[in-house]
């Protein structure tokens, strides 16, 4: 049904003829949907030209990372090898397929994978980078060093290709050249959270605990947000005997990370260990119910039950552990205590019983398990006497280990400052912020009365992506407004305007600004047809420019076409739709925002700044309004106002402003 519905308005389209679809056209649109992250929409317009010309390798490759970005790894790999069979000489097929059977774990394939990429193209950092991720995952250490350091050659500023070789130096037991490549990448990007904690792990391991706090300090600073640190922070502080700092800095990693085992279990320990018992059993009743056979907490509990008078439930724990671990004597001992506080005499009297053979076969020579001298304890040891002591997290090897990510979402952007993004009049928005503002505009709420308007608009810079029974919905929208009569040009213009909206939210920009002209056309003063033009015009501006650099962007996967030159002056028509926009309805923070953003991309930023100014005359608590010209004043040089831009865009909700603040007020 939908391939018949999209063949159906496709075929009523400028450029198709006949029944026969123009596969350029689509291809075209399907990459639109794939740039912008509208990933099931892709996926159905690159199975209309696979449909149409099965020969050609294009769809194949594309719908394999858009499949890539679903998760779906076993459809990937499948549309990367019949893109690989129609042309074998495509390095991005390779790279694609590569990730694809990484992520299910058939690493020996993807080094095949990336060893043949390689060939067609060895100037490719990502390919290197993968591979030696890969031959460290197959334990060949020299290999990926070899890569690494080409890897190097080519990216001397990468800061985690040299803690990429500090972690197989320190599987090698190589400490000092671990040492030497994690200062290097200090040295390379100072502004990484990742790199000094590296360098806190490594120096926890060599028990050089001020320093690793010290590093955490700077990581924690860079990246306000990452529960590791926090509990590598903890760390640090519980063996400098700084007791209450440890538990801050577990309070901290559990608001971030609720769920986090190792922060529970040791904010539990620490707070018994100053007698704050009845949260120290909150915290072990939350570790009990994620992990119920976790026998050490149960008899943690048990000694806190125990401590704050509940001996029936302190036996209960007590025996818990006894039945799972029948030679462990210091539970023999506090459960004897216990009953005998409760009067249970036989009970208490057969537990000393187990106890003074226990002191008979160590007068006879029987070794005993007894717990190591150090401080802290795996999260896999079992051995209970064990249980008093601090848990670290496991590792394979007793080095510490860097997360290094493999690169293969070609679709993910650089992570990097961005100006929050443009507005739209649109259906949908991304739920489950954290920020949830409800924008509105007189006339907007008056167009949503309208019976015309079978949704209503929002106004949002937060848009979602389609799912299928979405698409389906406005692809049969396209035919009903088709086969709609107007009676006169008010009604022709919402018309237009609403089929347009359909065409932009299926990504084609081209169709969707051709309605909004048709609309505009209709009639002049219908503002939210320039208001969503301006928004389509830079769209499809910014993915043609984002196309003609595909290939530096995304690592040089992607098939390079005929590049695009997109120039300043072409930018010039999403201005003027704004400038009419504003002309139309003065009060319509949206567009004064819009066209502070278009401003500011195209480097005039004292015109911006004009406009934010504008944006917050209208409404003094536009958050985005506030983030954007703070960082527009920092990229004029006024990190002062700059700041209090942002700081005011964080109280207003939008909370990743505190961690630019950080970013540019770091210490050296």
């Amino acid at each position: 049904m939908m391939r018949r519905l999209l063949i159906a308005f496709l075929c009523c389209l400028p450029g198709w003829v006949g029944a026969q679809i123009n596969t350029d056209r689509v291809m075209a649109i399907a990459r639109n949907a794939l740039f912008f992250e509208d990933y099931v929409l892709s996926i159905q317009y690159f199975n209309q030209v696979i449909s149409a010309k099965p020969y050609l390798y294009e769809p194949y490759f594309y719908r394999g990372i858009a499949k890539i970005n679903l998760e779906d790894f076993q459809g990937a790999e499948a549309d990367c090898t019949k893109a690989i069979e129609r042309n074998p000489f495509v390095p991005g097929c390779y790279q694609i397929r590569g990730y694809a059977r990484i992520r299910q774990h058939k690493v020996d394939g993807a080094i095949e994978d990336y060893k043949k990429a390689l060939e067609y193209d060895p100037e490719n950092s990502g390919l290197w980078n993968n591979l030696a991720l890969c031959r460290i995952e197959n334990k060949d250490y020299e290999g990926a060093k070899k890569d690494i350091d080409r890897l190097i050659a080519l990216a001397p500023r990468e800061s985690n290709a040299f803690l990429m070789r500090a972690d197989v130096a320190m599987r090698q037991k190589d400490t000092l050249a671990a040492e030497k490549d994690i200062d290097k990448a200090i040295e390379v990007d100072a502004y990484n959270s990742t790199v000094w904690t590296a360098r806190a792990v490594l120096r926890l391991q060599q028990a050089k605990y001020k320093e690793a706090e010290g590093d955490l300090d700077q990581a924690i600073h860079l990246a306000v947000k990452n529960a590791d640190n926090y509990i590598n922070r903890a760390l640090a502080r519980y063996h400098q005997n700084n007791l209450r700092g440890a538990m801050d800095d577990y309070d901290v990693a559990l608001q971030i990370d609720p769920n986090n085992f190792i922060g529970h279990y040791n904010r539990g320990l620490l707070r018994a260990y100053v007698g704050d018992d009845n949260r120290a059993i909150e915290d072990f009743n939350f570790v009990i119910e994620q992990e119920p056979d976790n026998m050490m907490a149960i008899f943690n509990r048990g000694l806190l039950l125990d401590k704050t008078g509940d001996l029936r439930g302190a036996i209960k724990d007590y025996s818990t552990v006894i039945d799972e671990y029948p030679n462990f004597l210091t539970g023999y001992y506090y459960r004897a205590a216990a009953r005998r506080k409760i009067g249970d005499r036989r009970g208490a009297e057969a537990d000393e019983l187990v106890l003074l053979r226990n002191q008979l076969d160590r007068y006879n020579g029987v070794k005993q398990q007894t717990a190591a001298d150090h401080k802290t304890r795996k999260k896999s040891d079992r051995n209970m006497e064990n249980y008093g002591k601090i848990v670290v997290a496991d590792s394979d090897e007793d080095a510490p280990h860097y997360k290094n990510e493999y690169r293969g979402r070609v679709q993910d952007k650089n992570v990097r400052i961005a100006y929050q993004p443009m507005y739209a009049l649109t259906y949908y928005e991304k739920p489950g912020n954290v920020r949830r503002t409800i924008h509105y505009y007189r006339y907007i709420d008056e167009l949503n009365r309208d019976t015309l308007f079978a949704k209503p608009l929002l106004i949002t810079n937060n848009e979602a992506p389609l799912t299928e029974q979405q698409v389906n919905e406005h692809f049969k929208w396209i035919d009903d407004h088709t086969a709609s009569t107007a009676s006169d040009n008010k009604t022709d213009a919402k018309l237009r305007f609403l089929r347009g909206l359909d065409f932009y939210l299926v990504q084609d920009f081209e169709n969707a600004i051709s309605d909004y002209t048709a609309a505009i056309v209709a009639d002049d003063s219908f503002m939210p047809a320039y208001f969503d033009r301006a928004l389509a015009r830079y769209k499809q501006l910014e993915y043609q420019k984002a196309e003609s650099q595909m290939d530096k962007n995304a690592g040089n996967v992607l098939p390079s076409g005929a590049p695009v030159v997109v120039k300043n002056a072409d930018y010039e028509l999403v201005k003027n739709d704004l400038d009419q926009v504003i002309k139309l309805a003065p009060d319509f923070a949206y567009a004064y925002y819009n066209r502070a953003n278009l401003f500011a991309m195209l480097g005039d930023y004292h015109a911006a700044i004009v406009d934010y100014n504008k944006v917050l005359e209208l409404d003094a608590d536009f958050a985005d309004a506030y983030y954007n010209r703070g960082l527009t004043y920092i990229y004029l040089g006024n990190n002062q106002q700059g700041i209090a831009d942002l700081s005011k865009a964080g109280e207003l909700g939008l909370f990743s402003a505190y961690n630019v603040i950080k970013r540019f007020t770091v210490h050296e």
